[in-house]
C-alpha cells in the first residue's frame, strides 16, 4: 500500500512577473510504507519546494497529494504537522529555545497525539517516557530536562528535534539536509540515530542530501531532481550495483544536461 502518492503537482512562484519561477513541474511520486528515499539535485532543482508542498507550507497550483489514502492537497500546514515530521538544515529550527527540553518534548507529543498544547496534560508516566527516549540519544540530555533548549549545541538540538518529530510515529518523515550544518562527527551520530529510528519504527522517509555517496548508501531508493521534476528514480538491484559516476551519468541522460553543483561534486570527491 502506498503511504505517499503525489500526482502531477506544479508550483510557479511570482507568476506573470519578471521573477516568475516554475519550481515544480508536473511532479509525480509514490512512496510505499517503509520506503526510505534519498533525494539529490542541484540548487534550485525543487527539493525543498517539494517538501514545502508535502508539508502544506503553500498550496500547489495543480495536482493531488495523498497520504495514507487521504487527499491532503488542501489541508492546512498545522494539521499536516500532526502526522508529518520534518527536520531542517538549521538546527535552530524545530525547537523553542526559551522552553525547556521537557516542554519542547511535551509540545511535540501533544501536538502529534491530540493536537493540543496544554503542557499540564503531560502525565508523570509520559515524562518518564521522555527521559527514557532522551537516554537513547546518549548525549546526557535526560539529566538536563529542565534546561532551556537554547543552551544546547547544534548537534544536541538536531538530535532532540529528531526525537520530537518521531516521538509519536509520523506517517511521513521529511529530512531536509538535516546533518549538513553539523561537524562531521556529530553529523555521523545524528545520521546513525536517524537510521535506527526510521528502521525500528518503519517510517516512510524522504531525505535531501548533498552527499552522493549517502544518496546511494542510505535507505532503499534514490531520487534525482532537476528543474522541478524527478529525472531518475532507482531502487533494488540496480541501485545496489551503482557508483556515483553511474548516478551522474543517469542524471545526464534523464535531465539532458550534465550535473552541475559544486557543493555536491566537492562532497563526492571528498568521500570517494
Amino acid at each position: 500500500m502506498s503511504m505517499l502518492k503525489i500526482t502531477n503537482i506544479s508550483k510557479t512562484f511570482n507568476a506573470g512577473s519578471v521573477n516568475e519561477k516554475l519550481a515544480l513541474d508536473r511532479l509525480s511520486l509514490t512512496m510505499n510504507q517503509g520506503d526510505f528515499a534519498t533525494i539529490v539535485g542541484s540548487n534550485g532543482a525543487g527539493k525543498s519546494t517539494l517538501f514545502n508542498a508535502i508539508a502544506g507550507v503553500f498550496e500547489t497550483d495543480d495536482g493531488i497529494i495523498e497520504l495514507d489514502g487521504r487527499d491532503i492537497t488542501f489541508e492546512k500546514e498545522h494539521k499536516r504537522s500532526r502526522y508529518i515530521g520534518r527536520l531542517f538544515q538549521d538546527p535552530m529550527m524545530g525547537t523553542a529555545p526559551h522552553m525547556t527540553i521537557e516542554e519542547n518534548l511535551a509540545v511535540a507529543y501533544l501536538r502529534a497525539s491530540e493536537g493540543t498544547h496544554f503542557l499540564s496534560r503531560v502525565s508523570k508516566k509520559e515524562r518518564e517516557r521522555f527521559r527514557e527516549k532522551l537516554a537513547l540519544l546518549k548525549m546526557g540530555l535526560e539529566d538536563r530536562m529542565e534546561n532551556p533548549v537554547g543552551l544546547l549545541s547544534g548537534g544536541q538540538r538536531q538530535a532532540l528535534t529528531l526525537l520530537m518529530a518521531t516521538l509519536v510515529t509520523p506517517k511521513l518523515l521529511l529530512l531536509d539536509e538535516h546533518t549538513a550544518a553539523l561537524d562531521p562527527a556529530t553529523a555521523e551520530k545524528v545520521l546513525d540515530l536517524t537510521k535506527t529510528i526510521v528502521k525500528e519504527k518503519n517510517i516512510t522517509c524522504l531525505m535531501v542530501t548533498h552527499n552522493m555517496n549517502q544518496a546511494l548508501e542510505l535507505g532503499n531508493r534514490t531520487l534525482m531532481m532537476n528543474a522541478g521534476r524527478i529525472v531518475f528514480d532507482v531502487s533494488g538491484e540496480e541501485r545496489r550495483g551503482m557508483t556515483v559516476d553511474d548516478l551522474l551519468q543517469k542524471f545526464a541522460a534523464g535531465a539532458g544536461e550534465d550535473f552541475n553543483n559544486d557543493r555536491i561534486l566537492l562532497s563526492t570527491k571528498q568521500n570517494t
